[in-house]
């Protein structure tokens, strides 16, 4: 994986909406990004941060307020479309096609930017399109019309009709929104594959930290007030900028844990003895239930977690009061009724 080149730059660069004669509403400034071939980055940031405004002005969509966009060093808004389309390709979530279009031919527009005037398709362009829908793995799905398939489908569709535009950047607006868990993990493994072994540059949006955490080689944080910041994502979780670019009054970053927790201020405290998963799903039901976790001696409430035979166990003491529970929802039942 080659991650010494830099496949698009911007210098300066402000984003934003308004533009001939209109009111002007910057959205960020003075932003200066790399994105490297070989690399997978996801952006992720509050709504209204302006990610998709980001991607779009990148992609070519939007034209920058000020600064430029460049492309293999050159600046794309001085390209014409097809050479630009040569070198970026985007996925927006709106962007899929409607009417009697099949998944095949909903990925053959990506071949526009290839194909002479008349459009028609050559024997590369065929190879590249049944590549692309193999890659993405929906290969049986191109016979189908395009609102007969799921949004996990038409998704996984518009990505294989970016990659048949042979494109060396890919620009995708919130390609898991309105998809499934196990399908959301599967585009993001897709795209992180093309990345390492295509040598694509990808830039994502996403609201999903823990996929993101996972997946991504570099994590942009987009703030409310336009700023960026730029890491690997084990950095930015250590060094609390990721808590930063989510700070609210509901919810806290635990860089311990790895993961947002709603804020619950403790109204009693429990004494937990055991280590592993058990320990840490049990740690989350007692916060859950208004526990925090503290010394026997302070605690009202003391849980063990074990094992017997391979199954968890729970051992709990209240007030001198032992039982013993094979599920935390019986634990818990217990505990609610005691006096």
């Amino acid at each position: 994986m080659n991650k010494e080149r830099s496949v698009l730059e911007t210098s300066n660069l402000s984003i934003g909406y308004g533009q001939g004669g209109k009111k002007v509403s910057v959205v960020a400034e003075g932003l200066s990004l790399k994105l490297q071939q070989g690399e997978l980055v996801c952006l992720l940031g509050p709504n209204g941060a302006g990610k998709s405004t980001l991607i779009r002005t990148l992609a070519g969509i939007d034209k920058p307020l000020a600064g430029k966009v460049l492309m293999e060093g050159v600046d794309a808004g001085s390209m014409a479309p097809k050479e630009r389309a040569r070198l970026a390709s985007v996925v927006l979530t709106d962007q899929a096609p409607s009417g009697m279009f099949t998944a095949y031919s909903v990925v053959a527009l990506g071949r526009h930017p290839h194909t002479r005037w008349t459009g028609a398709l050559q024997d590369q362009d065929r190879s590249r399109i049944e590549w692309a829908l193999k890659v993405v793995g929906v290969e049986s799905l191109s016979d189908r019309q395009i609102g007969e398939l799921s949004d996990g489908e038409r998704q996984k569709v518009m990505v294989a009709r970016a990659l048949a535009q042979e494109s060396k950047v890919l620009f995708l607006d919130e390609p898991t929104a309105f998809v499934d868990l196990p399908r959301r993990v599967e585009l993001m493994q897709i795209l992180r594959d093309l990345a390492h072994e295509q040598g694509l540059a990808i830039l994502l949006s996403s609201h999903d930290m823990d996929l993101s955490l996972q997946c991504a080689d570099q994590l942009w944080l987009m703030n409310s007030e336009g700023k960026i910041v730029k890491g690997y994502p084990e950095d930015l979780a250590l060094g609390k900028q990721i808590a930063h670019a989510f700070e609210s009054d509901a919810v806290n970053w635990d860089s311990d844990e790895g993961c947002f927790r709603l804020h619950q201020k403790p109204t009693r405290l429990a004494f937990l003895e055991g280590a592993g998963s058990i320990a840490l799903w049990t740690r989350r039901a007692l916060a859950r239930k208004g526990y925090g976790i503290g010394s026997v001696e302070q605690a009202e409430l003391e849980v063990i977690v074990t094992h017997l035979n391979g199954y968890p166990i729970w051992r709990v003491g209240i007030g001198g009061a032992w039982k013993t529970f094979d599920s935390l929802e019986s634990m818990f039942s217990w505990i609610d009724s005691h006096p």
